[in-house]
């Protein structure tokens, strides 16, 4: 019989696999604390288990994360993951440190298929979906490989892909993370990204997860969003929005609107005034990203000045507004440039 990743297995699937094998539920949160706090990747040495249950453990599950195929240190601290799945795709994970946090930037599928012009996966395509166990395999592989004082605060799905896209082996991953029997990490520093899937953010609102939602607006037309994101021809602005202003959020939480700066594209005086109308009313924050250039794309990153003017705009309209640091655009880590391919060559930004 083929065994199947153990790390794939929210609490509630194993409590239920653990039933149909005759044990209690609490024997799965057992099993769960020996590989998420303990690391331990061989059933046999679960000692608070039964020599049979390890058996029989061992004989329908393995536990086993992606290989890190490659690491690539940026100038400013950054380190870009290349990891190696089991059928030979590759996908990238960034670590980005700062003072109050030290951050995953995980993938969710090996490619994209919503061809966001933009954005350097989209032109792999879409090769295949990750599976849970290959996307929570991303922490716990680079958590391994970094000294303890390093390790991983905080979770942004931000990476190769659309994670609602993805939509049931992401619910699951999140569902890993966030379990105080598996990896134990606080809602508030998981953030699921989306460029806009209307369907499925509603869907993912009833799994009471209550992780953090970072949209991909990037324009504030729809002409122009019709362009850089096509998935917008399905889910225009309107609908989008619609669907944000009704979407649950916990006290003294916020939605996040990621907008990626164009130069001459996107980032006018009436590009700003009208992303304050759009938003007027929507708890949350803004961030801004200039564009991270990348061999063939032709957009260009506005100017500092045009930057600055843009945030200052929106900050005297009371709506909390950052400036997203380049982190790692030395390697093609930064926003955007993920793009996994054994054969491929790192295009300088």
């Amino acid at each position: 019989m083929q065994t199947k990743n153990f790390i794939g297995f929210p609490e509630q699937k194993l409590i239920a696999i653990f039933e149909e094998l005759g044990e209690p539920g609490y024997r799965a949160r057992q099993a769960l604390t020996w590989v998420y706090h303990y690391g331990i990747k061989d059933f046999m040495e679960m000692t608070n288990l039964s020599k049979n249950l390890r058996t029989r453990l061992a004989e329908r599950f393995h536990i086993s994360l992606p290989k890190i195929n490659k690491k690539d240190l940026s100038r400013d601290g950054t380190i870009k993951y290349l990891f190696e799945l089991s059928d030979g795709k590759m996908i990238e994970s960034v670590w980005m440190p700062s003072d109050s946090r030290r951050t995953l930037c995980v993938s969710s599928q090996v490619g994209c298929r919503l061809n966001c012009s933009f954005c350097m996966t989209a032109t792999m395509g879409l090769q295949r979906n990750l599976e849970a166990s290959e996307i929570v395999g991303q922490i716990m592989a680079v958590n391994e490989d970094l000294q303890e004082k390093d390790s991983i605060s905080n979770i942004v799905l931000m990476g190769m892909g659309e994670p609602l896209d993805n939509y049931d082996a992401l619910v699951d991953a999140v569902r890993i993370m966030i379990s105080p029997e598996a990896m134990k990490i606080s809602t508030r520093k998981v953030t699921v990204s989306t460029s806009g899937l209307v369907d499925k953010i509603k869907k993912f609102q009833e799994e009471n997860l209550h992780v953090n939602l970072a949209i991909s607006l990037n324009a504030t037309e729809n002409a122009t969003r019709d362009v850089l994101i096509p998935i917008n021809k399905k889910y225009p602005i309107e609908v989008l929005l619609e669907c944000l202003r009704n979407y649950p959020l916990k006290p003294q939480r916020r939605l996040t609107f990621e907008y990626i700066l164009l130069k001459g594209i996107n980032d006018s005086q009436e590009d700003a005034e009208r992303l304050v109308h759009l938003l007027k009313g929507i708890p949350c924050k803004i961030n801004l990203i200039p564009f991270n250039p990348f061999a063939p794309s032709q957009y260009l990153p506005p100017s500092v000045e045009t930057v600055a003017n843009f945030q200052n705009y929106l900050i005297e309209r009371n709506f909390t507004t950052f400036v997203r640091k380049n982190r790692g655009a030395d390697i093609m880590g930064a926003c955007g440039q993920l793009a996994a391919s054994s054969q491929s060559q790192p295009v300088p930004a």
